[in-house]
């Protein structure tokens, strides 16, 4: 594993690259403004289920294909991740952030990464730059659960120091994850979180909200 293909890494996964991702909470908002998540304990606990259960996992079955696709078979690997896309909002969240990483990933590394859902976004251009995958996946998880960690400080809110304990736990979800991922085939696709797909559809007509999704 060479210091570049982490640094790299590094870079697509941090906050500051311009996915805009903290404008989705994955429907975290509804059960905020409803009060079932009002601490930190259930906050871990409902993020901790969307990563094993729920889109952390799909994601991590997504991404794995994408990675191994090439530039016809990856169009095919998008349209099931779209079809899988639990609500409307969850389907904008995905595209939304991956049209954006296509856009200035191709952009920066000279790569030809197309208009993809935001999982296989990241799997296709990691594979076109021979990235190692597991490490791709599970930081992918990690940044994925940082964020929800980032709404929850700010919706609930919880203090940073709470936040950050929360997503070191989080990680160690995301590692268990992005490991049991690679077993599982695309044709196996499927999650289970059904209160978090029920909260995004709710989101849906929230007001007032701040999140997107």
């Amino acid at each position: 594993m060479s210091t570049e293909a982490t640094l790299i890494l590094t870079q697509w996964m941090s906050p500051a690259y311009p996915l805009g991702s903290f404008a989705y909470s994955h429907g975290m908002e509804t059960e905020i403004a409803a009060r079932t998540l009002h601490d930190a304990a259930g906050v871990q606990a409902w993020i901790g289920a969307v990563l094993r259960h729920g889109a952390g996992q799909s994601d991590a079955v997504l991404l794995r294909a994408g990675f191994g696709s090439d530039a016809s078979g990856v169009r095919e690997v998008d349209a099931i991740a779209r079809a899988y896309a639990g609500s409307a909002e969850r389907l904008e969240e995905t595209v939304q952030q991956g049209v954006a990483f296509a856009l200035t990933t191709s952009a920066i590394w000279g790569i030809d990464v197309p208009p993809l859902t935001h999982p296989v976004a990241v799997g296709y251009a990691a594979g076109q730059m021979d990235l190692p995958l597991d490490l791709t996946v599970t930081m992918y998880l990690q940044s994925f659960a940082a964020n929800l960690v980032s709404c929850a400080v700010r919706a609930v809110p919880l203090g940073q120091t709470e936040g950050q304990r929360m997503t070191a736990t989080l990680v160690q979800t995301a590692a268990e994850v992005a490991t049991a991922s690679a077993g599982i085939p695309l044709e196996d696709l499927g999650a289970c979180a059904f209160a978090a797909d029920i909260a995004a559809m709710r989101h849906e007509t929230l007001e007032p909200r701040i999140f997107r999704t």
